[in-house]
């Protein structure tokens, strides 16, 4: 059995207790956060404490806070030589406390609280600085039934940017076309068959054999229109940022 403390109680940290706590080989035995009230609704199935001083032993602290706090959280635990690990895509393994065994569990999958998510879908990339620490977390990993892959820092922080693009970029987007067709009155619902098969795809195929549109095929006057369309400067000056990236991908355009 795997002891583990979650610390935070954000998107991640929440979707992880769930995930753990229905795990048969691990234990949370306990979650921390400054504020008792985001975790006072699971009082009854683990121990709470906002408390550094108060951390139980486990094999496992996972901090699953926001970047900004991992090293100056991470300082302050009144330990040393265990297993800490941070979720975070972007921050370095060794922003944690050199007094540790330190690690990364970075789950790359988008998380709101609300959302329920499978971890077969969410892959894990794990870091460790000595690998001696890597089959716990690999174990760990695996108990929630996700697909796991070694990495290094420079490969994590570039998955993590490519995801802000294939993820919250494009999520962005989504918000514009909803704010468009809001605009006339038409029906947003009408586009998610097209989102979904959009994702579909570039399962089969690569996104650049995916891509069809105006720009790829260099329709001057079909993208005339839609700018006419447009009302907002703002989204104007993104529909032209993007129509240009297509056409210097597809060789519509040169630099």
């Amino acid at each position: 059995m795997i002891s583990v403390v979650i610390l935070g109680a954000g998107n991640v940290a929440t979707h992880l207790f769930k995930a753990f706590n229905k795990a048969e080989n691990v234990s949370v035995i306990q979650w921390f956060n400054r504020s008792l009230d985001t975790i006072n609704q699971y009082k009854n199935k683990v121990d709470i404490t906002n408390d550094l001083n108060n951390l139980k032993n486990a094999d496992v602290y996972i901090l699953a806070v926001s970047d900004d706090v991992i090293e100056e959280l991470s300082s302050k635990l009144p330990f040393e030589n265990r297993l800490v690990v941070h979720t975070s895509g972007s921050v370095s393994v060794y922003d944690i406390d050199k007094k540790q065994k330190r690690g990364v569990l970075y789950p790359l999958q988008t998380f709101s609280k609300n959302a329920k998510i499978d971890f077969a879908n969410v892959p894990i990339c794990i870091e460790t600085i000595d690998k001696k620490n890597f089959p716990l977390l690999k174990e760990l990993a695996l108990s929630i039934g996700s697909p796991i892959k070694k990495v290094n820092s420079d490969q994590r922080r570039v998955l993590h940017l490519a995801a802000v693009f294939v993820n919250n970029f494009t999520n962005q987007l989504y918000r514009i076309g909803h704010e468009i067709t809001e605009s006339e009155g038409a029906e947003f619902d009408l586009l998610k068959p097209l989102i979904l098969e959009t994702a579909k795809k570039v399962q089969e195929i690569s996104p650049y054999m995916a891509q069809t549109g105006p720009a790829k095929r260099n329709d001057k006057k079909t993208i005339k229109k839609h700018l006419k369309i447009l009302k907002s400067e703002h989204h104007k000056d993104i529909y032209k940022l993007l129509t240009t990236s297509i056409q210097l991908t597809h060789g519509r355009k040169k630099l």
